[in-house]
């Protein structure tokens, strides 16, 4: 049927993408496409558990090829959009890359590698059987998506995914323990997607549009819209996804709970969702409501680093332990989005890349040092020095890092963060930096002192013999600890980078609009 009248006809070649697509237009879908199609692989051989680390470990390196790649793309021509049916925004679904998401991405990659590796000596057949593997698929899947998505509520979308594949990795081996921890994890987190979904809609009863760069486009060319209690919905629900204060005692009471490699791998990524959805939420779509917000921000960071602090000085197991000393790195963020700007942000957002690596080495080198022991209780273990100094080194390593002492990696965000807070008045936030890497470092030193300076109680029944599947990924990971730590200036110039990308994101725009017109 023909058209009537011109004002029914409508101009395909705006609302459409008529430049035909290249190799490099894939890139920031196929982590997403990998992740599942292999998750569905290893469903259909569930029985044959043999074969899961064999798909899965080579699936997860070329994984971590296709971020690098993509991180490559974004740094040297700008950020990369893929929309659904070739249909432009608002219509079609985006997939969006630009170098913060491809950050995240690829030392989510980089963690998700380690953990498949390490887990072929931390997970049984019996764990496989359950689907250890497809929920690790799945749970990098969901991260990946939530990274690298260009709409708002797809980000949802991917937080349900990961949330889903979660727990069914946080109840592997159906222990009371890991159950009673599972529920707490899944009520709070629930009810933070909850949030998230609620504050979506009110965005999306405002502007009338589910696309990133839309929106932003539209907040900023109409300031008095009223979003601010849409902005502290989001800063609530991100609270809650990234552990801040008051909304973080989930986090000690479940990560200790699971299997090592799940623990390192939720300390590793889970919270830096979280973390990820506020920069890009607050700084790049709602600034004007996280200037509104950002003393809220910041007194959360502080209490956060300060209750998480005494928290690490307090406990008994060092799995808890390190579960608090995650919160502590959660604060130093908070404290980085706080000031606001590029120093802060870039603080925030090194810090972020650190933690992701550094966390899940540091679960790995505790669930090792209770194995080696025989417990995680600071009261009947000890003598890990004598009976294994490589890895006493190795561990000492780690927990300087988490410190942030020199010459690790953790040392160059705290010093940008400290500057940064200083530079903008906020001198109690700095004293709450220091403060908290001041009870980080009791905390660690007390486990160093305890579980491997101190003689044993008893002599081992047996000398336990770490396999190579274990000790590989914690080598490599404190690899890169040690290198971006004696050589950080190239992570620091593609923070700055990726900072500036959402601070002034006419990039982005453009690859959303390739036509212009914003």
């Amino acid at each position: 049927m023909a058209a009537s009248s011109s004002a029914h006809n409508i101009d395909l070649s705006l609302a459409l993408t008529m430049e035909p697509s290249t190799l490099t237009d894939w890139l920031p879908i196929l982590p997403v496409a990998l992740c599942i199609t292999v998750g569905a692989v290893l469903m259909l051989i569930r029985k044959h558990t043999v074969w899961h680390p064999v798909i899965a470990i080579p699936a997860l390196a070329l994984l971590v090829v296709i971020d690098s790649l993509l991180v490559y793309a974004v740094s040297t021509d700008g950020p990369i959009t893929m929309v659904a049916g070739r249909w432009l925004p608002p219509f079609g679904i985006a997939f969006s890359a630009d170098l913060l998401g491809g950050l995240f991405a690829l030392a989510a990659a980089i963690a998700g590698l380690a953990g498949a590796i390490f887990a072929v000596g931390d997970i049984r057949n019996s764990g496989r059987r359950y689907g250890f593997y497809p929920f690790l698929m799945l749970l990098m899947a969901g991260v990946s998506g939530a990274f690298l998505t260009g709409d708002i509520f797809n980000l949802y979308v991917w937080f349900e995914v990961l949330l889903i594949s979660s727990f069914g990795l946080l109840i592997l081996g159906s222990t009371h323990e890991q159950l009673d921890g599972a529920m707490k994890y899944a009520v709070l987190n629930l009810i933070g997607t909850t949030l998230f979904l609620i504050a979506v809609a009110y965005l999306y009863g405002v502007f009338g549009t589910l696309n990133m760069a839309d929106i932003a486009l539209k907040a900023r060319a109409a300031p008095a819209l009223p979003t601010a209690t849409i902005g502290a919905l989001f800063v609530l629900a991100f609270g809650m996804k990234a552990a801040a204060f008051p909304v973080n005692f989930w986090l000690p009471a479940s990560y200790h709970t699971p299997r090592t490699v799940v623990s390192g791998l939720f300390g590793g990524l889970l919270t830096k969702v979280g973390v990820y959805a506020l920069l890009r939420v607050m700084v790049m779509i709602l600034p004007a409501d996280l200037a509104n917000l950002g003393a809220l921000v910041g007194i959360s960071a502080f209490l956060t680093m300060v209750l998480a602090g005494l928290g690490a000085i307090a406990q008994h197991d060092i799995r808890r332990t390190v579960g608090y000393i995650v919160i502590v790195g959660i604060g130093n963020v908070f404290a980085g989005v706080a000031v606001g700007g590029v120093s802060g942000l870039e603080g925030a957002l090194v810090y972020a890349l650190h933690s992701m690596i550094l966390m899940t080495a540091l679960y790995f080198v505790v669930g090792l040092a209770g194995k080696l022991a025989g417990g995680f209780s600071l009261v009947e273990i000890g003598g890990l020095y004598r009976s294994n100094p490589a890895f006493a080194g190795l561990s000492l390593a780690a927990f300087f890092a988490a410190a942030g002492l020199p010459p690790f990696s953790g040392f160059w965000p705290k010093a940008i963060l400290v500057r940064a807070t200083l530079d903008a008045g906020q001198w109690w936030l700095a004293a709450a930096i220091l403060f908290a890497g001041f009870c980080t470092t009791i905390a660690l030193g007390r486990i160093f002192l305890l579980v491997y300076w101190r003689p044993a109680t008893e002599p081992p029944a047996a000398k336990v013999a770490l396999p190579l599947s274990q000790s590989l990924p914690v080598i490599a990971l404190m690899a890169l600890v040690v290198v971006f730590g004696v050589y950080p200036e190239p992570l620091l110039a593609i923070a700055t980078q990726a900072v500036n990308g959402i601070i002034s994101p006419d990039a982005y725009f453009m690859s959303v609009f390739p036509g212009g017109g914003y």
